[in-house]
């Protein structure tokens, strides 16, 4: 159907792609510094990778534990200890560490740009795996699958607690 000079002329594109992106990343047009600003395909190569891998990846069956005081007052003593140095404190933005104000991609203050919303399964694959080209470390051979869920149900709690693990999240530092 196609001719020789048809796939000669694939083939050639193909090459010239590879070479051209080649020489884009060799060169430094595409800033490897923490402070620079992602472009739209880095952005969006990121976001849809991430947005796939939840969906295919993260559990899929619901928070096996209650959110109980207990559980909820242990996974903000979780969140003190582990995560918010990076995400912050019941302050959000003004709660942003030196050490989150130099990461990049900037991590996100929790209290401000939330993970509620989000399947807590989601949140559990995220502190299980971490998140690849961020600061975001799988926390696999640190935590026990117990307080990841016990994050998770914290973080998805963290906007309408009550007032004893509520007293708790207003106390947590970084």
């Amino acid at each position: 159907m196609f001719g020789k000079n048809f796939w000669a002329g694939v083939a050639a594109t193909i090459i010239l792609g590879f070479i051209i992106t080649y020489a884009v990343i060799a060169t430094g047009v595409i800033p490897a510094n923490a402070d620079a600003t992602p472009g739209w395909l880095e952005s969006w190569a990121a976001h849809t990778s991430l947005r796939a891998t939840l969906a295919r990846d993260a559990p899929k069956a619901a928070n096996p534990l209650p959110p109980t005081d207990a559980n909820l007052i242990a996974g903000v003593q979780l969140y003190a200890k582990h995560c918010a140095i990076c995400h912050g404190t019941a302050r959000g933005d003004a709660s942003a560490s030196p050490i989150a104000k130099g990461l990049y991609p900037r991590p996100p203050q929790l209290a401000t740009d939330g993970v509620e919303d989000d399947p807590q399964g989601y949140t559990y694959w995220k502190i299980d795996h971490g998140i690849r080209w961020t600061a975001m470390p799988s926390w696999k051979g640190t935590l026990s699958s117990h307080q990841m869920w016990l994050l998770s149900l914290f973080l998805n709690h963290m906007d309408k607690l009550p007032s004893g693990p509520e007293g708790a999240w207003k106390q947590v530092t970084n």
